[in-house]
């Protein structure tokens, strides 16, 4: 693309550019390039595609003028009392926790960080298949129904509460991803300026939601069980809160799955405190290959309505293919549908259809076992290489699910300076600090292994955060304490 950029320059503003064929000859690519290479600079401008007719170069771009004033923003998003305008500082840790894991590095830093599958743990083939045979579907391109189509609500009802269960696909609203599905439940839930009750650490995508929302995250802390549950009773207790957000499930980011006597007592005291638990299944899918039988979701277990499920098919595919569901019943159901209809009317239906391919395919049960085992590697890989070169940050309890490792730092470390040092050395790692809805316990890191094209090249990224941080490795973490 770059050589073409560079040979506009020898045509004249309207002039046609040779054709595709000319362009595959000249610069010895494929078709396929070079209709990227074309489509990028129509983009941008530069060139003007006519179908039938050819590429043509556009008119020279104008110098844009002197900026504007934008310093009245200042008062205008500060002088709003409502809930939702809390000081900056305090909601945008969340979302820059967010951010951190959408943000590529550059390509010659290894990415400990991101949070969606590196390419290589996509199922690309499977996938293209599904688009090109929902494509043909009649009425691929119509309107969908609000709610979602019929026969993908089915399959997440018996995804979600078995094939024997009590979710049918009534109870279904599809959502565009995971993260879509918690922004309208939390606000169907919970009203700007009440508490909402959140694990500590948590994911700070749920903190930035509830922010933005104007309500007020309360922490509930987490052991190696997952949340405990003394603590969510006086916690309901305190605040009155409604909802409490969790993930029962390789909770993010200690990895922790709650047994069975917390499951049951999370549901009795959301029961006894006439309150929602929001349950985010977002690691459902993420089960290692030598994962032991993974417990129901607590939907599945819940006859009365108390849980509003979260399931999403985007971390287990591609973070292209955002498709969702939020399981709940009764009249919340209702609020649900209403708050989505208003944010984004619908989901688009090619996209609907193409999710439904796949799950239907045999495709994709051997993905997923595929992605099983890739997942049990990595997570070997990363282990051996902490253990080797930093084994006083090796968690005592290793999650067999997920994608990332929860390390405590020695006391006293800045887990700030050792990101910002880690990157320098070409690795990118993440801070614990966004993961707390108040203060931390103290310092951390969270090691994703999932966004780097192979095992060699995390222990290699294990390996650049010990050249960059050597005392890490020199002192264990504080006693105890593996929140």
């Amino acid at each position: 693309m770059t050589a073409l950029r560079n040979d506009l320059e020898r045509y004249s503003e309207g002039e046609k550019l040779p054709s595709s064929r000319e362009l595959v000859n000249r610069y010895r690519v494929s078709p396929v390039t070079v209709s990227r290479a074309v489509s990028a600079l129509a983009a941008e401008g530069l060139v003007v595609t006519r179908p039938g007719t050819g590429v043509f170069r556009s008119a020279p771009r104008r110098t844009p003028g002197a900026p504007g004033d934008v310093s009245w923003q200042d008062v205008a998003l500060s002088a709003d009392a409502s809930p939702v305008a809390v000081d900056a500082s305090t909601w945008s840790a969340g979302a820059d926790g967010v951010l951190a894991t959408l943000t590529a590095p550059p390509p010659e830093v290894i990415d400990l960080n991101g949070g969606y599958p590196h390419a290589t743990l996509q199922p690309e083939s499977a996938l293209a298949a599904a688009l090109a045979r929902a494509g043909r579907r009649p009425g691929a391109w119509s309107r969908p129904p609000v709610e979602g189509i019929a026969e993908l609500r089915h399959w997440f009802a018996r995804d979600v509460g078995g094939p024997n269960g009590r979710l049918s696909a009534s109870d279904v609203l599809i959502t565009a991803g995971g993260q879509s599905a918690l922004t309208t439940a939390l606000r169907a839930l919970a009203s700007p300026g009440a508490p909402v009750l959140v694990e500590s650490p948590t994911y700070p995508g749920v903190l930035a939601v509830a922010r933005a929302a104007g309500l007020r995250p309360v922490p509930v802390p987490v052991d190696a069980d997952g949340v405990r549950t003394d603590l969510l009773a006086e916690a309901f207790r305190a605040t009155r809160a409604r909802v409490f957000v969790c993930q029962p499930l390789f909770q993010n980011p200690t990895g922790a799955v709650l047994p069975p006597q917390r499951r049951q007592e999370v549901l009795r005291i959301a029961r006894a405190n006439n309150a929602f638990v929001l349950e985010d299944d977002f690691a459902r899918r993420l089960a290692h290959a030598d994962t032991p039988r993974l417990p129901p979701p607590l939907a599945a277990e819940d006859p009365d309505g108390v849980v509003v499920h979260v399931r999403s098919l985007t971390k287990a595919t591609s973070p292209s293919l955002r498709i969702g569901a939020l399981t709940a019943r009764g009249p919340v159901y209702e609020r649900l549908r209403a708050i989505q209809v208003v944010d984004s009317l619908f989901v688009p239906r090619p996209l609907q259809e193409t999710a439904l391919e796949l799950v239907g395919s045999p495709a994709w049960s051997r993905h997923l076992r595929t992605l099983a085992a890739a997942l049990r590697d990595r997570r070997t890989a990363a282990l051996a290489a902490l253990r080797e070169v930093l084994p006083h940050l090796v968690p005592d309890r290793c999650p067999r699910g997920g994608y990332h490792l929860w390390l405590r730092l020695p006391d006293g470390t800045d887990e700030n300076a050792v990101v910002t040092a880690a990157l320098r050395a070409g690795v990118a790692v993440t801070p614990g600090s966004p993961y707390f809805a108040a203060e931390p316990p103290g310092p951390r890191l969270r090691l994703s292994y999932v966004s780097t094209p192979g095992t060699g090249q995390i222990g290699e990224g294990v390996h650049r955060l010990h050249r960059a941080c050597p005392r890490l490795g020199d002192a264990p973490g504080g006693a105890g304490d593996r929140r």
